[in-house]
């Protein structure tokens, strides 16, 4: 009698250990999560609004930095070699990818692995990259010969760069495929719902003639109108004349120009002597997130982006088109 109800202690004691290690390792799947590195804020915050829960993500730029500009420090390398997946830009602006990759001699990230994520693909470069046996050298600044590669400031380009994203992630972690694809639908719903509120702000103002000091814009003045007639930099990443300058404030005094955008990383200098000159208001813009303090996700940065617009084309007097 003592025998069997320590047979049957065992057995319950037994089953209970087993359902104990099945529900542990049932959560095995989610317990480790995939540790992402992105090459800029606004890929950090797709991934992680596709990568929920199940990913670690990490920008190597800040959001108020210049991305063309990055040192391959050590520090960087170490955070790739430990990465599962890398995921960058692409179209030639970072140019500093390379050398972290090489030297975080990790195999998974490398072009054409499957940890190495080009968010670009299948972007519409709209007729912006450099034709075919074009002379380029130095003296052209900094040109990105596969195309305007600030292509994330259109907020459609953003559901391309989250579907890439997407298929990188499944690629490293087919177990939470369902999970991760239910994370983009809701992400394209986002988008698809928050572009009628930009737009319907933005188109007043179609047609609005501003000066940019980089050319960062084209993407985002295509989709919602604005019209960037001139740069404080004639060449990209190249410091203006005086010439230039010049030619610049006689323009905008001549065709009543009232908006001259900025970004965070570049000098502010220039911008406000021609402001002084002519009557403009400087509003700096980040074109990335994280670029200012408001803006914490993807969608934050065109919410700011656009309020900040429009906000200085009424304090400017720029009377909305009928």
């Amino acid at each position: 009698m003592l025998k069997d109800k320590i047979t049957k202690y065992i057995a319950i004691m037994s089953f209970s250990v087993f359902i104990g290690f099945a529900i542990l390792n049932s959560g095995n799947a989610y317990a480790k999560k995939m540790k992402v590195i992105t090459t800029s804020t606004d890929l950090k915050s797709i991934a992680e609004y596709i990568g929920g829960n199940r990913v670690d993500v990490e920008s190597i730029t800040k959001g108020y930095a210049n991305p063309h500009e990055v040192d391959a420090k050590p520090s960087f390398m170490v955070k790739l070699r430990k990465a599962d997946v890398f995921i960058r830009i692409g179209l030639d602006l970072e140019q500093w990818a390379q050398l972290l990759i090489d030297g975080a001699r990790n195999p998974q990230i490398r072009f054409g692995a499957p940890g190495h994520v080009i968010a670009s693909v299948g972007v519409d470069l709209q007729g912006l990259a450099v034709r075919g046996g074009a002379m380029i050298d130095r003296s052209l600044g900094d040109v990105h010969i596969y195309g305007n590669p600030h292509f994330w400031l259109d907020p459609l380009n953003g559901k391309i760069m989250a579907q890439n994203i997407l298929e990188g992630l499944k690629r490293n972690s087919p177990e939470n495929a369902v999970y991760f694809e239910g994370n983009k639908k809701r992400f394209d719903r986002e988008i698809d719902t928050r572009i009628i509120k930009w737009m319907k702000k933005m188109k007043p103002y179609s047609g609005t003639k501003i000066i940019a000091y980089h050319r960062s814009w084209p993407n985002f003045s295509k989709r919602f109108g604005i019209n960037v007639v001139g740069y404080v930099e004639l060449r990209p990443g190249i410091a203006p004349s005086p010439a230039h300058i010049s030619a610049l404030i006689k323009r905008m005094k001549s065709e009543d120009i009232r908006v001259l955008i900025e970004e965070p990383c570049y000098e502010t200098k220039i911008p406000k002597f021609i402001s002084s000159k002519t009557g403009a208001s400087v509003l700096t813009l980040p074109v990335s997130v994280e670029g200012v303090g408001e803006v914490k996700d993807y969608f934050e940065l065109f919410d700011y982006i656009i309020d900040n617009l429009v906000s200085t084309f009424e304090k400017q007097g720029i009377t909305p088109n009928d």
